[in-house]
């Protein structure tokens, strides 16, 4: 009996390219996102990691190649059947709402959830994120490793299938930055796929089950 696990790509990327005003963002680009992996797109500033995953998440076209998601065609920009969450390199948080109120927004709104049940859940995030602290605080309030962490949040309330991060640590010092890296490998444990961009090397070593290369 063979008991070696059998690793199943979540989302495959075949021959994806994309320009922009005449000019070659990324050509021919092969990739495979292994499920409850970590994989890391790095490379300098400028091959296009930012590129693609904003093609992967529906924000951005490509003129050619396709997308599989669990073994089927999708199509990114068509978002009700999207089933990846986005923590962005600036966070994105709104200013007008306090920490709870960003985190529910999403749910209450998009996926129609009560308020008392989105409340909830938000409240189990935050405790596992260590921010029941900053609950209602706004986001002038709080320092950059905890907007990060709010943002993680946002992402983890509706659920996804993968969990993808622009430049996770481009703002934060040497401790935030390990802390950064020992929370991914925690959500990994729980079952999380997660596709990480950035440039930086040491990073990317450490918390990643598989590297691409760009550039």
């Amino acid at each position: 009996m063979n008991n070696v696990a059998t690793r199943t790509p979540i989302l495959e990327l075949t021959n994806l390219s994309k320009t922009f005003a005449n000019k070659v963002i990324f050509k021919n680009i092969n990739l495979q996102v292994m499920k409850n992996d970590i994989l890391s797109i790095v490379g300098p500033s400028g091959v296009g990691k930012t590129t693609l995953l904003r093609t992967i998440l529906g924000l951005e076209p490509v003129d050619s190649g396709s997308f599989k998601f669990a073994g089927q065609v999708f199509d990114p920009t068509d978002h009700s059947q999207n089933q990846i969450g986005i923590v962005f390199q600036d966070y994105r948080l709104f200013p007008n709402l306090n920490v709870l109120e960003n985190i529910t927004l999403a749910p209450i709104q998009a996926q129609k959830q009560t308020p008392a049940a989105a409340v909830q859940q938000a409240d189990r995030l935050l405790e596992f994120l260590k921010l029941t602290p900053q609950r209602k605080l706004y986001p002038f309030q709080l320092s950059g490793g905890q907007k990060q962490r709010v943002a993680i949040a946002r992402a983890l309330i509706l659920e996804p299938q993968i969990l993808c991060y622009d430049e996770p640590t481009s703002a934060l010092d040497s401790s935030n930055k390990w802390q950064v890296a020992n929370l991914l490998r925690q959500f990994q444990k729980q079952g999380m796929t997660q596709l990480v961009v950035t440039h930086d090397d040491q990073f990317a070593q450490k918390i990643s089950s598989d590297i691409f290369q760009m550039g």
